[in-house]
């Protein structure tokens, strides 16, 4: 029997170094990796909204912090109550926080540019988003943000104002 053991053991270490991997290590996964590369250092526009779709995708707040300025502002229609409800990044990052921690999964797809003003600080843009609380509870949103940006001392992008032009 314990000749049998042997050459099995014996068996499986030629196999393991004819295919040169380690059977005791877990394969690398591709799509951490290209996801990982796809955060970006927020030097173009492109940049800032790979990162903003790589925050809510990922539920990082610390990638979602960063896109913001310390002055952000956050605007939305309260269409029932017909005025319109801000807030400033502080209470952005807790909601944001609640959001990513309650949730099974969020999936963001930015759309088309709608406008873009000449020195980009200013930007239309409609996205698609998909929130599952759970199998059960799955809201899909279409909507569009008005971002007002600027580049900080790095010449990174941050987002100043979002006002949200979501119908929900």
């Amino acid at each position: 029997m314990e000749r049998i053991k042997s050459k099995i053991l014996l068996i499986f270490l030629v196999w393991s170094i004819i295919n040169s991997c380690n059977p005791f290590a877990p394969e690398l996964d591709e799509e951490s990796k290209d996801n990982a590369a796809a955060l970006t250092e927020q030097k173009d526009i492109d940049g800032l909204f790979k990162n903003f779709q790589y925050a809510y995708n990922f539920k990082d707040t610390t990638v979602y912090g960063a896109l913001l300025d310390e002055n952000f502002i956050f605007v939305y229609r309260d269409y029932s109550a017909n005025f319109d409800v801000a807030w400033g990044k502080q209470e952005e990052m807790k909601i944001t926080n609640m959001l990513f921690k309650n949730t099974q999964d969020i999936k963001l797809i930015w759309n088309e540019i709608i406008m873009i003003s000449i020195d980009s600080t200013s930007i239309l843009r409609s996205f698609n988003l998909t929130i599952t609380f759970n199998p059960m509870d799955i809201a899909h949103i279409d909507g569009k943000v008005n971002f007002t940006l600027r580049k900080d001392e790095q010449k990174k992008w941050r987002i100043v104002k979002w006002f949200d032009e979501s119908n929900f």
